[in-house]
């Protein structure tokens, strides 16, 4: 089976399974973890923070930064479709009590479009308090950010006197497209998280980075979430062993979509323009009278996962367990489902 639903679903390599059995863990609750101390201080030296945070998923990750950054009643300005509303249960508003704005634009969105949207601190609205990044944005077919961009939002905002979070789940794959470190992305931001389970192949975990008494808030919000674990360096072992070693290969993913985007282009009912995938997400409009789930079905029969986002657009993400071969021959199944639909 080739799946290309995600790169979530990547399994651990035998080299990861090692590290995990070697790992030296404790009671990370008490602090006493030397595997997830390790981890936290490489992914902060890594991003240029002064503290990290290791949390059981993404999702936490996103929630308790904005729940730090923000009190009940204030309001969040997001891109267009963006994970932290999308794709994590209403988490925002339900634990938060946090509203969003979503900008126009294809998921990234520019700075007079922070400046039209805030709204100030008086008694009749919801005032503004938060702008959030998602660099890559996944609904937006992995679309990276250009830094410049990314500053002149960050101006903005600190002229609002807004704070700025950046869900940086797939910063890696961002730092991969441009040539930029992970540092340099995420200068500016008061909280970043990033994802180990999206691309590098761990089985779970990302962490929040920020200032220190930034990422003293957010444990507590990871304690009162369920978010602490007790021997947690099992995962962290798997998380260091990922950032040294499969950081370095997300090339191949990037150029894996590339190829299937070319291969698709052009192929009637199916429209993908290969000049905007820029990562490892590809994403396609499905023509009537085919539709999304019956592609999905379709391919699945023919030993292919792939995602239905809408009812006429689908998801391919390419990963660590799908080499160019299979990425071949997925793009000859679909075009064959889609032909024959």
């Amino acid at each position: 089976m080739i799946d290309l639903r995600s790169d979530t679903v990547t399994r651990p390599t035998a080299a990861m399974r090692q590290a995990i059995a070697g790992a030296e863990v404790g009671d990370d609750v008490y602090g006493e973890d030397p595997t997830v101390r390790r981890l936290e201080e490489t992914v902060a030296d890594l991003l240029g923070a002064e503290a990290a945070l290791f949390v059981p998923s993404g999702t936490m990750a996103n929630q308790i930064s904005l729940r730090a950054l923000t009190r009940p009643g204030e309001e969040v300005m997001i891109g267009k479709d963006a994970h932290c509303w999308m794709h994590e249960s209403g988490a925002l508003a339900a634990l938060a009590g946090a509203q969003v704005q979503q900008l126009p634009g294809d998921g990234r969105f520019d700075a007079q479009a922070v400046r039209d949207g805030y709204k100030p601190s008086v008694s009749w609205l919801s005032p503004t308090t938060v702008v959030a990044v998602e660099n890559t944005h996944n609904m937006g077919g992995g679309l990276v950010w250009p830094r410049a961009q990314i500053d002149d939002v960050l101006a903005a905002a600190r002229e609002l006197g807004m704070s700025a979070h950046l869900d940086g789940a797939r910063i890696w794959n961002a730092a991969t497209a441009t040539g930029l470190s992970e540092k340099a992305l995420a200068a500016g931001f008061d909280t970043v998280s990033v994802c180990l389970s999206k691309g590098l192949g761990a089985p779970a975990g990302s962490l929040v980075a920020g200032a220190r008494d930034v990422i003293t808030r957010c444990h507590r919000f990871r304690k009162m979430y369920g978010g602490g674990m007790r021997q947690a360096g099992l995962l962290a072992a798997a998380g260091l062993h990922a950032l040294a070693h499969h950081r370095g290969r997300l090339g191949e993913d990037h150029a894996n979509a590339k190829l299937l985007a070319e291969r698709l282009a052009g192929e009637p009912g199916l429209a993908v323009d290969p000049a905007r995938v820029e990562t490892n997400i590809v994403v396609i409009d499905v023509a009537p009278p085919r539709s999304a789930q019956a592609l999905v079905a379709a391919c699945g029969e023919r030993g292919v996962r792939i995602s239905a986002i809408t009812a006429r657009r689908l998801r391919l993400v390419t990963h660590m367990d799908v080499d160019r071969a299979a990425c071949e021959k997925a793009a000859d199944v679909l075009v064959k489902a889609a032909r024959f639909a």
